[in-house]
């Protein structure tokens, strides 16, 4: 996902990470990791013609699931060389992602978002992407942005119709049409997300967990991994892709709360890798990050907590 799609805050200072250690996710008297090794990824540096060099530059970094690497329109050849790759290579194509507005307002436009989920959608489904992920959509010309109408029971009726719509377009046969989470929009809770997958009634829709997204009060930021329980037990059959990042409060009024790197945040990640590691072929994706440099920081750390909890990771 392109890491400067929404609008952060940037801080000179950054807030030190205290990170709990949780217990190993050993068997007793076993020795052995309970859960499934984890599928981590992140964004690979390049635009790649040749899917073997991609799958260089994947394997290279230690991945085993990477962000879809071509766009819709991509020529049919192209997308089942990048699947027969990834496949040979045991690389989990994790998601394909959209990034629009579904309800804006101009009627024009938002015709035109809706093809390109239904376009996306398709080439998710054609190159074996665990699944296609956008967000809701907001009523306001900010495509990402807070607004009363976001909430109000027409738009959750909108919502449900257009997911609906795109799914029965496309009839996807193996992939899933899934809604990220964000603060100020639906879903926004596990609960929003039950409700929506109830009442879209579709088989391929499915979850898309982003937990930093979804603490928005100091409460569930305390809280954080009573918060990740719940959202494991809540959605983790539903779930087809995650973001991973960090969150931090800063001590401004009113409620402060801003994205960090993995390790410079209070997200117990060992909660999260547990969670996630009782799940087989959830890919785990950070995101969201300025530059290479960061995005190796934040792998070595989280594959430095998944070591310290019998996590391991597929390479």
């Amino acid at each position: 996902m392109n890491s400067g799609r929404r609008r952060f805050i940037k801080k000179g200072s950054v807030l030190a990470a205290g990170m709990a250690v949780c217990p190993l996710l050993l068997k007793a008297g076993t020795g052995r990791q309970s859960g499934n090794p984890v599928r981590l990824g992140a964004p690979v540096p390049g635009r790649f013609a040749d899917p073997v060099e991609w799958v260089k530059a994947v394997k290279s970094l230690r991945y085993s699931a990477a962000y879809c690497p071509v766009q819709p329109g991509a020529e049919p050849e192209l997308i089942k060389a990048f699947r027969t790759e990834a496949e040979k290579s045991n690389i989990l194509i994790a998601e394909a992602g959209v990034w629009n507005n579904m309800l804006d307002p101009d009627k024009i436009k938002r015709k035109e978002n809706i093809r390109k989920n239904i376009e996306t959608l398709q080439l998710a489904d054609k190159i074996g992407a665990k699944c296609c992920v956008n967000i809701s959509g907001a009523r306001g010309e900010i495509w990402d942005g807070p607004y009363p109408g976001n909430y109000t029971k027409e738009t959750f009726d909108m919502i449900v119709e257009t997911v609906r719509y795109i799914i029965d377009e496309v009839k996807p046969a193996g992939t899933f049409y899934t809604l990220e989470p964000m603060p100020y929009m639906l879903p926004d809770s596990p609960d929003s997300y039950l409700e929506l997958i109830k009442a879209i009634d579709r088989k391929h829709f499915a979850a898309h967990l982003d937990p930093v997204n979804m603490i928005s009060s100091p409460q569930r930021f305390y809280n954080n991994a009573e918060f990740l329980k719940e959202c494991f037990k809540k959605l983790g059959p539903y779930i087809k892709s995650i973001h991973a990042k960090d969150i931090t409060i800063l001590p401004q009024l009113t409620v402060h709360l801003e994205e960090r790197r993995p390790g410079l945040g209070y997200l117990d990640y060992g909660v999260f890798l547990k969670e996630t590691s009782m799940y087989k072929d959830i890919p785990f994706m950070l995101e969201h990050l300025g530059s290479q440099e960061e995005y190796l920081l934040a792998a070595a750390y989280v594959r430095d907590v998944g070591a310290k909890n019998g996590i391991s990771f597929l390479e």
